[in-house]
């Protein structure tokens, strides 16, 4: 037998499921699907989601204005990386190439796979 919630495989005759501590019991009248993961890869279906390889290059090669934050939604950093480069006249325009470079390449590789929303970026 299956969780009705979250389709984990449960004991026949159990009332709650151990994982989602769905009453399996209860009929509220409504039909419920049942998403199973059947790939363990990392494919992400959403429509919405942002692009890894997108926000990687513009990490990189846009860095040091932030493009790549304000794509994936961190505003605040991205607003951080925008003004050290314009209020310091390009001086500093360097730290966050750096910067930029370093989330770029992070991204890419996939130690940064969310954006601000949480969504995971696709492939």
């Amino acid at each position: 037998m299956f969780c009705k919630q979250c389709g984990k495989p449960i004991d026949d005759g159990q009332e709650l499921c151990a994982d989602c501590k769905a009453n399996q019991n209860a009929n509220n009248g409504t039909t419920q699907n049942i998403n199973v993961n059947v790939n363990s890869g990392n494919t992400n279906t959403n429509t919405s989601a942002k692009s890894k390889m997108a926000a990687g290059l513009l990490g990189i090669f846009l860095g040091s204005l932030g493009v790549h934050n304000f794509y994936l939604g961190f505003t605040g950093k991205a607003i951080a990386q925008l003004l050290i480069s314009i209020l310091s006249c390009g001086m500093l325009s360097w730290a966050s190439a750096i910067w930029g470079l370093i989330e770029g390449i992070l991204i890419l590789t996939g130690s940064m796979n969310t954006d601000a929303q949480g969504n995971q970026l696709k492939d």
